[in-house]
């Protein structure tokens, strides 16, 4: 059972016939703008344990979402139902909810001026084979493999494939009316090991537009259980101030809270660490950060923002220094600048990165820790004070020594941004944000 392309791109025309009918039926309803938006997905999700199937989903999501303005008076209201007589009933709900809020003069539509008009086509949907069997025998395949190769794992939790298809259409009353189809498939697996009477768990992952894409099962299952096994044998260690590796994996998170210090929400608020930075640095001199949001079949490309607007490549940083903040138009308002394309999130960002692998930046570090795995939320973004329990390796004249668990990393994210010493080469590009290992100055290190 596989969706075809047509098939799906009638549908995404009709959803575009209905969010113009809605905006039809807000104007008679004497709202001053509107704007309309319906993200739809549609697939199934399957999950096995030990073995067995423990679960089949199939799911499909998607609410047409309503939003009116009378002045600066904003009403919303949503349907899953795309009947006539139901988007009728919820631009009338809308409309009434907005006779009743509060006026804030920051809210509106986007500026007509910026709505994209000739957006790319970008290749964002590849259906894949959505059959129970299929799927079934994806995370099966991947999990049972996982589970035989080694005596040491003795327990699973679980493997997962997911595949969905789907398209976002958005249209606002300056005459903006677009959308676009895209797909996602994953492969998930998490192995649990022992050793004496000590347990460790661990995971991989593959995620892809394209179902050839993903990492095969057995693929994901080896590295499921190689990232496992080499846990087993953790340590505690000696409180420190030592260089720290971010690994790629993780060090994605680092730069997300970067990204969230210089989103509009949180500048307006005065709640960032990073607050009047434009045009300072922020990063090391050697460090660049690009946008490039149309790359082909690229996992976080767009060729429009939730609001309409044009997604362009933009540079982020440049040498260091912070060139733009991403800004919605509520908040763009707010601050007197001109928003961004951001309204959610952001896409495809590119950090400058060496030729160094992970085995070199350890032997480039010498002593440290290599971090693999980040727990809690001990991030102030307001001061940029930063502290999460963590779990690794210990590093000795560039040499992994052995696995290290229950220690704390410290420091202010202020200082950890600027004293980046290099990346590596090993680029996860599974996010939004592509970046290898991240080898920092120094942190502290809250051990035994």
């Amino acid at each position: 059972m596989k969706p075809q392309l047509s098939e799906l791109q009638q549908q995404l025309d009709d959803v575009e016939l209905a969010v113009q009918y809605a905006l039809e039926l807000a104007a008679k309803e004497g709202t001053s703008a509107a704007e309309c938006s319906i993200s739809k997905s549609a697939g199934i999700s399957v999950g096995t344990r030990m073995g067995d199937v423990e679960t089949v989903e199939f799911n499909q999501d998607g609410a047409l979402g309503i939003s009116v303005y009378r002045d600066h008076q904003k009403g919303s209201a949503s349907t899953t139902d795309l009947s006539r007589e139901a988007i009728a009933a919820a631009v009338k709900k809308a409309a009434e909810i907005a006779r009743y809020t509060s006026a804030d003069p920051f809210n509106g539509l986007a500026p007509k001026e910026l709505m994209t008009k000739d957006y790319p086509e970008l290749d964002l949907c590849h259906p894949g084979d959505q059959s129970a069997e299929y799927a079934i025998e994806q995370a099966l395949a991947c999990e049972r493999h996982g589970l035989a190769l080694d005596d040491r794992i003795i327990n699973s939790d679980g493997a997962h494939y997911g595949s969905h298809t789907g398209f976002r259409v958005y249209g606002n009353s300056h005459g903006f009316l677009g959308g676009y189809l895209q797909s996602r498939h994953n492969l998930s697996c998490v192995l649990i090991a022992k050793e004496g009477e000590r347990m460790q768990r661990d995971m991989s992952y593959s995620v892809a537009r394209r179902t050839q894409d993903l990492a095969a099962p057995e693929k994901v299952a080896e590295e499921a259980a190689q990232e496992t096994l080499s846990r087993l044998g953790g340590r505690k260690i000696d409180t420190a101030k030592v260089p720290v590796i971010f690994r790629a994996d993780v060090a994605g998170s680092l730069f997300g809270h970067f990204v969230s210090a210089i989103s509009g929400g949180n500048l307006y608020r005065k709640s960032s660490f990073l607050l009047d930075a434009l045009g300072q640095p922020v990063l090391p001199s050697w460090l660049n950060i690009k946008e490039c949001p149309h790359i082909v079949g690229g996992l976080a490309s767009s060729p429009f923002d939730h609001e309409g607007l044009a997604t362009i490549e933009r540079d982020i940083v440049t040498a260091g220094e912070l060139q733009t903040y991403l800004l919605t138009s509520y908040a763009a308002r707010k601050m007197d600048m001109q928003p961004t394309g951001h309204a959610g999130g952001i896409h495809n960002w590119r950090l400058t990165h060496g030729d160094k692998s992970l085995t070199e930046l350890c032997k480039q570090m010498g002593t440290g820790l290599l971090v693999t795995e980040l727990m809690g939320q001990g991030v102030n973004l307001v001061n940029g004070d930063y502290s999460r329990g963590a779990a690794g390796f210990w590093v000795e004249n560039g040499e992994i020594q052995y696995p290290v668990e229950e220690v704390t990393i410290a420091g202010n994210l202020k200082d950890m941004l600027a004293n980046i010493v290099a990346i590596g080469n090993d680029v996860d590009e599974r996010h939004a944000l592509h970046t290898g290992s991240v080898l920092l100055e120094e942190m502290r290190i809250a051990g035994q």
